[in-house]
């Protein structure tokens, strides 16, 4: 209970910090509006073209009548935009981390500067950056998705469904943005992602108490591009726990990939 509350802690000395530093949260917003904006304009573009995609999706139903035409494809409708915003909840993070990767680094090595114990930057091209932070997303993008399959089944159990399953959800979606966005810090430190989150597991209520009330702010949009400059900020200062720099081996072996 202690490292969950300070996990917490983290995530709310985190907002403090661009608070006090207006400048570098107005910079750590536009990664999150570009994301917000192309996620909108695709809902957009789902919503004119649903139609369309469902009468394609149902062609068996083309010849029903009322009203069973109209409560199928119906369902599928509802199932469809379902699908399309879990989906936006589960990806922004990572696209919006993707996008932002130069804003974060530099965010970070702000925050590092002003705490003191700064580790020296990576001596890798910013396309090295970029490409790492690719993988790693997808490594987790995966492991969510597998996650939330078994969830979303376990969610048809009877009481259990309704009750220990959405928990459940909640703390895995948490640890996983914990994951996320401590990485930019922990990259920073030379630090494998296997490592990053062997090191989340071992501070599981840490992770826990920094990720699952920031997931609670993800499901509100506007929210999430308030809070993502200082969740970054946070999620350093949680990586300088996990990672301190005098405990970091001299040499770290960086995962470039093979040119």
């Amino acid at each position: 209970m202690r490292d969950f509350v300070a996990g917490l802690g983290y995530l709310l000395k985190g907002q403090k910090w661009v608070a006090r530093h207006g400048r570098w949260w107005g910079f750590g917003m536009i990664p999150a509006l570009i994301a917000l904006v192309g996620y909108v304009a695709a809902l957009a573009a789902l919503t004119v073209w649903s139609g369309d995609v469902v009468d394609w999706a149902t062609p068996f139903a083309d010849g029903w009548g009322s009203p069973w035409q109209g409560l199928v494809r119906g369902a599928v409708l509802v199932a469809l935009f379902g699908a399309a915003v879990g989906l936006s909840l589960v990806t922004f993070t990572a696209v919006t981390l993707l996008i932002g990767q130069p804003f974060y680094e530099s965010l970070c090595e702000q925050v590092d500067e002003t705490e003191g114990g700064a580790p020296a930057k990576p001596d890798i091209p910013l396309w090295g950056e970029l490409l790492i932070s690719a993988r790693d997303s997808l490594y987790v993008l995966v492991r969510v998705l597998a996650f939330g399959i078994v969830l979303f089944l376990c969610g048809f159990i009877p009481v259990v469904g309704q009750t220990v399953v959405p928990v459940v959800a909640l703390a895995v979606s948490g640890y996983f943005m914990a994951a996320e966005l401590t990485a930019v810090a922990l990259q920073r430190r030379g630090v494998p992602q296997r490592e990053r989150l062997r090191l989340l597991r071992g501070r599981l209520g840490l992770a826990l108490g920094f990720g699952m009330p920031l997931m609670l702010l993800m499901l509100v949009p506007f929210v999430t591009v308030l809070a993502m400059p200082g969740a970054v900020a946070g999620a350093t200062l949680l990586a300088r726990d996990l990672a301190p720099v005098e405990e970091l081996p001299d040499e770290v072996e960086e995962e470039l990939p093979h040119q």
